[in-house]
């Protein structure tokens, strides 16, 4: 049954309300759009502005989806887009901009589950305002694992000066963004989440891996540098993500991380829909520093341009020059720094994780 509802001074038509997008828990898509009414004060800031790719599932979860970067045809003339030259593609993309509540509505009608914004704003497209890390466990290996790496790159960040945050994905793993929110490029951003992708690898190499084919990920965590990248989304904070059950991209304290380490327990990471309504309601928007914190990206010195030994890894002076970079004003000294790297609670020599 259709419903035509207002939001903003703004008519939407609601179709198929009663459509089953979760099998397993019956999660309908009246309450997939509740939800993202319900979390539209916390996700909009972080969508406002960046153009947005959409994964869309019509069928549910276990249909098959598509991913969505251009305006479909039919959308409301209120509905404000951002035209992006693809040179890829070679032509001019129309990118929605979710700026508020009613182009949020409209796009949970369209059964946009997921939603996937550049790290970028639209008006200055090759200049992220952040760093991203995604960590991809690689089974058995799951996000307690995650855990530990994070807690590594934190330290790191901490001996640049550099805050960072956490998030679940949603899925099976955890992304650490640094927020920046001054002039940089991608190239930097890539050539510094590299560097430390592949100092992490260096120093835990039965936990960590920098390379992204798949047979060598097993019981590892894979650091997903490539994610800084003009072309490519990380989900955004906030989003529903099409698992079995309505689990939710969310926003963690770094003493959730560390707790969840210690106890051993992935379980403590895993959020829905409700209970992350619940968490904004009690907690605020634990991702708001990320939309306006300034910090500035390191200098890898000697590392841009010609750092990579054949093959595509770093030699160890060049991780050297990788985790020393930066000459901090303050903070811990650079022999310090490299034993935080590499002596934290549960690394051990050999072991794989925890």
């Amino acid at each position: 049954m259709d419903s035509v509802i207002e939001v903003q001074g703004k008519h939407l038509k609601l179709s198929n309300l009663e459509k089953v997008m979760y099998p397993a828990t019956g999660f309908t898509k009246r309450q997939l759009i509740d939800y993202y009414v319900r979390i539209a004060p916390a996700i909009i800031p972080h969508l406002a502005g960046r153009a947005l790719t959409r994964k869309r599932y019509p069928d549910g979860v276990d249909g098959e989806p598509f991913f969505e970067k251009n305006s479909p045809m039919h959308r409301p003339d209120w509905v404000k887009t951002a035209p992006i030259w693809s040179g890829r593609n070679r032509r001019t993309i129309h990118y929605v901009l979710a700026d508020d509540l009613a182009t949020l509505v409209w796009l949970a009608n369209l059964a946009a589950l997921e939603l996937h914004p550049s790290l970028a704003l639209a008006k200055d497209i090759s200049c992220p305002t952040m760093m991203v890390f995604d960590l991809d466990p690689g089974p058995p290996a799951n996000v307690v694992q995650c855990c530990q790496v994070g807690i590594w790159l934190r330290e790191i960040f901490q001996h640049f000066g550099l805050r960072s945050f956490p998030k679940t994905s949603g899925s099976k793993g955890l992304q650490i963004y640094v927020p920046l929110n001054t002039p940089t490029s991608y190239d930097a951003t890539k050539t510094f989440a590299h560097a430390l992708a592949q100092l992490l690898e260096h120093d835990h190499p039965t936990e960590v891996v920098s390379d992204m084919k798949k047979q060598v990920r097993t019981g590892k965590v894979f650091v997903d540098w490539s994610q800084n990248d003009e072309h490519k989304t990380t989900v955004a904070v906030y989003s529903l993500r099409a698992r079995e059950h309505p689990t939710v991209s969310t926003p963690v304290t770094w003493e959730e991380v560390e707790r969840t380490l210690k106890k051993t327990d992935a379980g403590l990471l895993v959020f829905d829909a409700p209970q992350v309504v619940s968490r904004f309601e009690k907690m605020g928007d634990l991702f708001e520093p990320v939309l306006e914190m300034k910090q500035e990206l390191p200098t890898l010195k000697g590392l841009t341009g010609a750092a990579s030994a054949p093959g595509g890894a770093l030699e160890p002076e060049r991780i050297e020059i990788a985790a020393q970079a930066g000459d901090p004003p303050q903070g811990p000294s650079r022999k310090k720094a490299k034993r935080a790297v590499r002596r934290s609670p549960a690394s051990g020599q050999g072991r794989r994780g925890v």
